[in-house]
């Protein structure tokens, strides 16, 4: 689907509606856009774009009228004053199911979705949505199992490891790569050897 709707896109919908597509950007089945009336015979333009995107298949596109206001994937977008602002979006359903503590998942998997997790609503929320949002998480991983005393040196590390991020990609441009690593890779059991060990 992915690919022969974008032939279809590129050729009928880009091609046709570039003066009015001035942002265009798909994933897979859901799209953000900004659209940019004519001057003259607004609605008829908007209605012949509703008309050629669903002129490709059975499916039909559920389409929003143009809005201030949209939320794409995870992302609640709001635009005031020509000024964009962002927090996470996440759905009413969503059963956050977090990697319990008896897991038989790497370590490495709870920081790492943390660490992942941390960066995410850094990047997409002001201070006060960030700390909100972050509470909420730290709740939703005591309520899969896990234990505060134990998320907070983790949480500790994220921080710390976000802060230092634009340093080191700063600094990566700068360094070599030893030809002669080698990467061992091996399979994870909660009983078996530890890394630290080898």
């Amino acid at each position: 689907m992915t690919v022969s709707f974008g032939h279809y896109e590129n050729k009928h919908i880009l091609m046709t509606f570039s003066n009015n597509l001035i942002y265009y950007m798909r994933y897979i089945d859901d799209v953000f856009g900004k659209w940019l009336p004519p001057a003259k015979n607004k609605q008829s333009t908007w209605n012949a774009f509703k008309s050629a995107f669903n002129g490709w298949g059975k499916l039909q596109w559920v389409i929003e009228e143009p809005s201030s206001h949209t939320v794409f994937l995870d992302l609640d977008i709001n635009l005031k004053n020509s000024k964009i602002f962002t927090k996470t979006f996440q759905k009413g359903m969503n059963l956050y199911l977090y990697i319990p503590p008896t897991s038989a998942h790497p370590p490495s998997c709870l920081k790492g979705l943390i660490t992942g997790e941390m960066r995410q609503y850094w990047l997409q929320n002001n201070n006060n949505d960030f700390q909100n949002i972050l509470s909420k998480f730290i709740e939703r991983l005591i309520d899969s199992g896990h234990k505060l005393v134990d998320l907070i040196p983790i949480f500790q590390q994220a921080s710390y490891t976000l802060s230092k991020t634009k340093q080191s990609n700063n600094n990566s441009e700068n360094s070599n790569t030893d030809s002669n690593t080698l990467y061992i890779h091996w399979s994870y059991h909660p009983m078996g050897i530890k890394k630290r060990t080898i």
